[in-house]
């Protein structure tokens, strides 16, 4: 919104006592939720992502950073309004000058990769609401082995008025507000490899500069080892990883992600032993996580097919107890750590059905397909 309006807004808000005008009267000019976006070169999804939401809020909003695609053209014919930003380099420059430029009482923040397929209409109810920040169950679209899969995340995505991010990269709300979680569900698949190309490089790169700043600091070495990761940099993950876990802090919102992830790198760049030393170590904190010990259950098979102290057997009958703990865990949707789907279910299933199938055990393979079907392809 230009800076004039806002002035005649104050103004008028000002005169309300005067006028005996009730407040209802302004909630016509002033939008009481926004969906705010930032994009660039995302003429790809970003009909998809207003579409998805507009109907829900009062007002549309789109910063574009600098696209040379037909973004701004999609985004105005979708009803949105249009805003240019000079990239800086800064993404919480870029959510904060879009939140500027929204100023609504409630900003649901998306990604123009990503879109709300649950809780529109709850999003009506907002302006009773107390002030707090509203965590959303994102759920990420992946490329994996034997099936696509879906890794759930509880991410701040509902903001009130006034609060902010920080981060050039990876940007977080800064705020002593309480977090609850909400009832919005937002899928997202930027992870998938065709997307995920287009974009190499870019987050790396201003990580490494934040990283100049601060070597030491723990969430952005962790977001470096996920960059790497993703990038199958295995090996180059597992530095970062080591620095972020050795400097985390107590009750850091990634923990479980970071130990999970770092396990799962551990067992790919063949480094068995240490991730045997981390899985004992972590172990007592993820008794209940169907990540962890799928994770664990891939570093003991590959420690088995490595002979590692000659104990192939030994590595085998504990990476299939390691999946066994799966199933008798279960799904835990997002949970509270966050996970991938099908951990708890049919991925875990697959493993341990192609071992009994290597082992001739073929009806107990069969059985377990059956338990645990591996959903449709796009579902």
């Amino acid at each position: 919104m230009p800076p004039g309006n806002r002035q005649v807004r104050v103004r008028a808000g000002l005169a309300v006592a005067s006028l005996h005008l009730t407040p209802t009267f302004f909630s016509i000019h002033m939008p009481q939720t926004a969906l705010v976006i930032i994009a660039r070169d995302e003429e790809r999804s970003i009909a998809r992502c207003i579409d998805s939401a507009k109907d829900f809020v009062d007002e549309v909003l789109v910063l574009d950073t600098g696209s040379v695609d037909r973004t701004m053209e999609i985004a105005r014919s979708c009803g949105a309004q249009v805003h240019r930003f000079e990239w800086c380099d800064d993404f919480a420059a870029a959510r904060n000058r879009a939140l500027d430029l929204a100023d609504a009482n409630w900003n649901l923040v998306l990604d123009a990769d990503e879109w709300l397929v649950e809780g529109g209409a709850w999003l009506a109810g907002l302006p009773t609401m107390e002030r707090q920040l509203g965590v959303a169950d994102v759920q990420s679209l992946y490329e994996m082995g034997v099936t696509g899969s879906v890794s759930r995340s509880r991410i701040t995505r509902l903001l009130p008025r006034g609060v902010r991010y920080q981060g050039v990269v990876h940007e977080q709300p800064l705020s002593d507000l309480p977090r609850v979680l909400v009832p919005l569900v937002i899928r997202h698949d930027g992870y998938l490899p065709e997307q995920m190309s287009r974009k190499q490089g870019r987050n790396q790169r201003l990580l490494q500069q934040q990283l100049g700043r601060n070597p030491r600091d723990a969430y952005v070495n962790y977001q470096l080892g996920v960059d790497c990761e993703l990038n199958k940099e295995f090996s180059k993950a597992c530095a970062y990883y080591g620095v972020a876990i050795d400097q985390l802090e107590v009750s850091s919102g990634y923990e479980h992600d970071l130990c999970v992830r770092y396990l799962y790198c551990l067992g790919q760049a063949g480094r068995h032993e240490e991730g045997l030393a981390l899985a004992q170590a972590q172990m007592p904190k993820w008794q209940d996580s169907p990540d962890f010990f799928f994770a664990l259950g891939g570093v003991l098979l590959d420690a088995a097919i490595a002979k590692l102290d000659g104990q192939v057997e030994h590595w085998l009958s504990m990476a299939q107890a390691s999946w066994e703990r799966c199933l008798e865990i279960g799904e835990v949707d997002a949970g509270p750590h966050g996970g991938v789907a099908g951990r708890g279910s049919y991925l875990a299933a697959h493993n341990l059905a192609v071992m009994h199938e290597q082992l001739g055990n073929l009806d107990e393979a069969r059985a377990l397909r059956l338990r645990h079907p591996m959903p449709a392809s796009g579902s």
